[in-house]
């Protein structure tokens, strides 16, 4: 069977640090040492203390690690995704 996406509006914001569109934070030892991804263009935010952090978005997958120059798009049901700038006016265009 073959299937199209069915047409959803979301709001689509290129990821900036300190705006707060992140659902939480990973250390990013934790992250090279706990999980199955490429670390490579992972954002890295450095804390006070020293700490190098990775921010994310949860959603019914899991969390996906946020990387340079991604963006973040919220459905109009409130689902979060993260999407590659590669990738992203593929599959929304501006309206």
């Amino acid at each position: 069977m073959r299937c199209r996406r069915t047409v959803i509006e979301a709001d689509v914001e290129k990821y900036e640090i300190g705006k707060g569109m992140e659902d939480g934070v990973e250390l990013f030892s934790d992250v090279i040492t706990k999980g199955w991804i490429i670390t490579e263009g992972l954002v890295k935010i450095e804390r006070e203390d020293g700490a190098l952090v990775c921010p994310y978005i949860s959603n019914r997958r899991g969390r996906t690690f946020i990387k340079e120059g991604d963006y973040i798009i919220i459905d109009d049901d409130g689902t979060k995704h993260v999407c590659g700038a590669d990738k992203i006016f593929e599959r929304y265009e501006k309206i």
